[in-house]
């Protein structure tokens, strides 16, 4: 899977998020924010094909986790990102 190019994290007022806006002629805009962990794989992952392990890979070497919670917190990032249509899978 892939972040699609298309998007960027933002800072605003202090919080890193992204926005998503609407179709054409629908005021759908949202905002996802993201906290230090995923803006840390955002920036790792992004632009490369990655998979669950990749990103469970990040967060133990940057937080000293187990491996079983990094895979964990890493699956519910990608739902996330799935759920909001910020990956190319």
């Amino acid at each position: 899977m892939k972040i699609k190019q298309e998007y960027s994290i933002r800072n605003i007022a202090g919080e890193n998020v992204v926005v998503l806006h609407g179709s054409y002629g629908v005021n759908k805009t949202r905002i996802v924010g993201f906290n230090q962990s995923a803006l840390d794989l955002w920036e790792a992952l992004f632009g490369s094909d990655f998979s669950i392990e990749d990103a469970a890979a990040v967060l133990v070497n940057k937080y000293e986790i187990d491996s079983e919670t990094a895979c964990r917190d890493a699956q519910q990032w990608v739902d996330t990102l799935k759920d909001c249509g910020l990956l190319d899978e």
